[in-house]
């Protein structure tokens, strides 16, 4: 009877740990209201909201074919590639100007953005340390093939800001990488700075 109580006692605990880990893995750091779960509920939730600058952009093949261009005079084949792979991109900045909107940057927004790169598992490419702006990068991707790229970070001279770009399409990760030494310009524009 006692070895059934304990192996009782064992499988109730293992239960009560397996809901505490389901619980937890399913928390979310939230800003303001409910907590996005994807970044496309994240953009939806804030782009109209005052503060907020949103650009989207869907590429079409005049688009494509300027940007070719101006891939191969910067960076050669594999931003060249990317460029043409890309199916939408979007970018999402804030720059705060109260102290209400400084700790929403500060602690809402990476937050509940780390929440979702962590629920929906997506792996880190690469962390840009040179020039004026500092972005992370993660991908959501199948072996080599990367389906989505997205970089969030500060926005360049602005303190307690925050940027998010979000690249769709289908690139290899070196191509990924090529497109993420550009991304910082892409950050500095859709801030409008």
């Amino acid at each position: 009877m006692t070895n059934f109580l304990s192996k009782s006692a064992r499988s109730s605990a293992r239960y009560a740990l397996l809901v505490a880990l389901v619980l937890l893995g399913g928390c979310r750091a939230a800003g303001p209201g409910t907590p996005a779960r994807t970044v496309a509920a994240f953009y939806d939730k804030y782009h109209d909201q005052p503060g907020f600058r949103a650009t989207e952009w869907s590429a079409d093949l005049l688009q494509r074919l300027a940007l070719v261009r101006v891939g191969k005079l910067l960076g050669g084949s594999d931003l060249t590639n990317a460029i043409t792979g890309i199916r939408t991109m979007r970018a999402l900045s804030f720059v705060p100007v109260s102290g209400a909107a400084r700790a929403l940057a500060a602690e809402g927004l990476s937050q509940e953005v780390a929440g979702i790169v962590r629920a929906e598992r997506y792996t880190p490419l690469i962390t840009s340390g040179g020039g004026r702006t500092s972005l992370d990068y993660v991908v959501r991707a199948s072996g080599d093939e990367v389906r989505e790229l997205l970089a969030t970070g500060a926005v360049p001279d602005a303190a307690s800001s925050f940027v998010l770009v979000q690249v769709e399409g289908k690139f290899t990760r070196a191509q990924a990488e090529a497109l993420a030494k550009v991304l910082p310009e892409v950050a500095r524009q859709s801030a409008g700075r």
